[in-house]
Parts: structure tokens; C-alpha cells; sequence
């Protein structure tokens, strides 16, 4: 699941899935980082893309990242074990990160990335019947710490700028330098 809704105040608006990074959108870097999973759902508004996806808003709209990772999850055509979430705006994640997030997942609730200051990022594999568990009934401004909270996860430790992610056009500057 991606996470490619909100507001992106800070950003004057602008729509962070089709901001290009390495000649690539957002959305298509969270894609490629994603692609060998099986269906796809992005939480946020209908653009074209290279791989099919299904598009699903939160209801009411803007309600926060864990109101929208309720949506995607609610809009999943098949039951899966382990749910892959990505939020859009962090271009560095790849293939490669998702790898060891699944690997460290083992035997756990899931696994979340974190950055060089041990922060949690909204960059994680969860089991499916345990996000259901711990579900909210009313997710809409949800903070994902207290989702996040009761759940048995490992952190793993980013490489590189794979956590860094873009809330302003200052730190889209820093990912080219």
C-alpha cells in the first residue's frame, strides 16, 4: 500500500506523487520499491501508472495516514498475510529496503525503518490480522504511534538517505545533493 494523500501543506499543495526525483515521479519510485508484490493500492487521488493499482480515498477525505492505511487496507481485493505500506514521499526506499523490513519481520507483529536518530518512519510491513487487532474504530486523525503502539515490531536501521523523506521543497534539494 501506498500512502500518496494529504494535504502537503508545506510543500504550497503541491501533489507529492508526481513530484520528480531521478527522472522518476514519486509514485513510480514507491512502485518500483513495491513491485514484487502482489496487488497494489494507492491511498490518494487517480493518476496513470505503469502497473495497474487500485486508487481508494479515506472517508471523510484527509483524515490522517493511519485513517488512509485503514482505506487501502479495507480496499484490498485479497486477503493477504503481511501488508507492505510506503508513504510516497520517501523516494529513497527501495526493493531492497522492503527485502529487509520482510526479513526482520519474522516471527513479529511486522518491521518498521528508522532513521539514523531511531525515529520511526511510515515505511513498514505489518501482519495483516494483527493491524486488524489493534484497528481503531474511528482512525480519522489517528496518530500512527498509537496504531503502531501495541504491536510487536522490529526496527530496522536505514541505509543511506532510504529514510529521508520530503515534507518540504528544501529537502527535495538535499536528496539531489
Amino acid at each position: 500500500m501506498i500512502l500518496a494523500g494529504g494535504t502537503a501543506a508545506r510543500l504550497g499543495g503541491a501533489d507529492k506523487a508526481g513530484i520528480e526525483y531521478a527522472g522518476r515521479t514519486f509514485l513510480e519510485l514507491a512502485l518500483a520499491a513495491v513491485a514484487a508484490t502482489g496487488e497494489v493500492v494507492v491511498v490518494g487521488e487517480p493518476v496513470p501508472t505503469s502497473r495497474p493499482v487500485t486508487f481508494v480515498r479515506e472517508d471523510p477525505p484527509l483524515g490522517g495516514p493511519v485513517a488512509g492505511l485503514l482505506a487501502g487496507r479495507r480496499a484490498l481485493a485479497h486477503g493477504p498475510d503481511v501488508l507492505v505500506v510506503l508513504a510516497v514521499d520517501m523516494p529513497r526506499v527501495t526493493h531492497e529496503t522492503v527485502v529487509r523490513l520482510l526479513d526482520a519481520a519474522t516471527g513479529q507483529d511486522g518491521a518498521v525503518l528508522v532513521d539514523d536518530d531511531g525515529r520511526r518512519q511510515l515505511v513498514l510491513v505489518v501482519r495483516t490480522d494483527r493491524l486488524d487487532a489493534v484497528a481503531p474504530d474511528d482512525p480519522h486523525g489517528y496518530s500512527v504511534r498509537a496504531l503502531l503502539a501495541p504491536l510487536d515490531l522490529a526496527d530496522v536501521a536505514s541505509l543511506g538517505d532510504e529514510a529521508r523523506g520530503v515534507d518540504r521543497w528544501e529537502d527535495l534539494r538535499e536528496l539531489g545533493r
